[in-house]
């Protein structure tokens, strides 16, 4: 069966209702983000250092690892589309929680644990969207489907936090920050109220599971079926390789975005301007969705050419060279540059590597692999955080930490990703 293109994607009458759901929850996560970041980074009577913002990402993540041994059983045992609208609703209803905690400037254990509840559903809507995509779509479409999936939503994340900035610039004129950031987050609530909705266009089996998956699940069934998802990695190498490459990445985007946001935040602009800083932060970002597009674009190209293996590896070759543009000099121009180029190649790696783990998998085991691939990239993620912050200084400027992400991509390239080890297996 020939592979649809984008366009043909978009028009399909099961995947467009998936996309829908998705993108208008993602297009949320923006809006809700942008005003926790301006509320708890970029607010004028907080400092931000390197080791604050790692925190801040540790916090937002930390869900993301702690229900993954979980999501397995969950989305291999009830409807997905049932467990998606009733997260969307009860991720709605927790904003408006967190609204209320923002309101009163509230930033102590209340907020952190309101914070981690709707960090942690959104793990399992996206991974219950995830695994349901190749049941609507066949397998010479995948790449192209999921590189619009995912990209659509990380494009609509960056939307989303535009909108947010943009919403708050506007409310700033009628009353104090903290107010502004809590009259958004409570707009975002509405956001996944809608994203529920248009959950329920789908029917209540159309991603899953299939029938032969459905049997009780226990409180350690989901540490067993990680197990498992570990298991069928080890079956498949090629996945689990391209996997830890995918985490690789993702931890070495993350250190690179505490340095813009630092840099942003401490250099280029006034530590007494923060919004100022947030502008910049924003504009950098919006280049980062420029660059996201443009590699999920060439994906399917580059795979039809080169096979999905020799373009992982070619994209994480390429990913060594933009962080090393940082490391010559820390100015706004090297640092979009950066944002942009290790967008494309990391965006292009991702979409294409997620297509190869998903053509490995049957539906059986599609959630519990796909928990592990989370828990393995947000592991990563937190740790790329926790290590930027170790290296950088308030400033941001650092030449030592752009070579070591260059490094680190060079290295998995020669070595996780070697030909001998990381090819086509049936």
């Amino acid at each position: 069966m020939q592979s649809l293109n984008f366009l043909g994607l978009l028009r399909h009458p099961r995947l467009s209702r998936l996309f829908a759901a998705r993108w208008t929850g993602q297009v949320t996560d923006g809006v809700f983000q942008s005003a926790l970041a301006s509320f708890l980074l970029f607010s004028p009577e907080r400092q931000t250092d390197a080791l604050s913002a790692a925190l801040a990402f540790t916090i937002v993540l930390l869900p993301y690892s702690i229900v993954g041994p979980f999501i397995g059983t969950i989305l291999d045992r009830v409807s997905r589309q049932k467990a998606i609208f009733f997260s969307n609703l009860i991720r709605g209803i927790d904003l408006l929680v967190i609204s209320f905690f923002i309101f009163q400037g509230k930033t102590g254990i209340e907020l952190t644990v309101v914070v981690l509840v709707a960090f942690g559903i959104n793990r399992l809507i996206l991974a219950g969207l995830s695994a349901g995509l190749p049941l609507l779509t066949d397998q010479p479409s995948l790449i192209s489907a999921n590189a619009m999936a995912v990209t659509g939503g990380s494009i609509c994340v960056v939307l989303g936090g535009g909108l947010g900035f943009g919403i708050r610039k506007f409310l700033e004129f009628f009353g104090n920050a903290n107010h502004s950031d809590a009259l958004i987050v409570f707009v975002a609530s509405g956001g996944y109220f809608l994203s529920s909705i248009l959950v329920l266009r789908l029917k209540r089996n159309e991603i899953g599971p299939l029938e032969h998956e459905r049997k009780s699940a226990s409180f350690t069934q989901g540490f067993i079926e990680m197990r498992d998802g570990f298991a069928f990695l080890n079956r498949h190498v090629d996945a689990a390789r391209g996997i830890l490459a995918t985490a690789v990445q993702r931890g070495s985007l993350t250190a690179l975005l505490l340095v813009a946001l630092l840099l942003e935040r401490n250099t280029f602009n006034s530590p007494d301007n923060p919004d100022a800083g947030l502008s910049g932060l924003a504009l950098a970002l919006s280049i980062a969705g420029v660059g996201i597009t443009c590699g999920a674009l060439i994906a399917p190209f580059g795979v039809s050419r080169l096979g999905r293996h020799r373009w992982i590896r070619l994209m994480i070759f390429l990913n060594v060279f933009p962080p090393l543009l940082l490391a010559l000099s820390q100015q706004p121009i090297p640092l979009y540059l950066t944002a942009f180029f290790g967008s494309v190649f990391g965006q292009s790696l991702k979409v294409t590597n997620d297509a190869l783990v998903q053509s490995k998998i049957d539906d059986y085991f599609r959630g519990r692999v796909f928990a592990v691939y989370d828990v393995v990239v947000n592991g990563a993620i937190v740790s790329g955080a926790l290590i930027a912050s170790l290296i950088l200084p308030a400033s941001g400027k650092s030449i030592v930490l752009p070579i070591i992400v260059s490094l680190f991509s060079l290295i998995t390239g020669a070595r996780l990703l070697r030909k001998s080890k990381f090819s086509f297996v049936s």
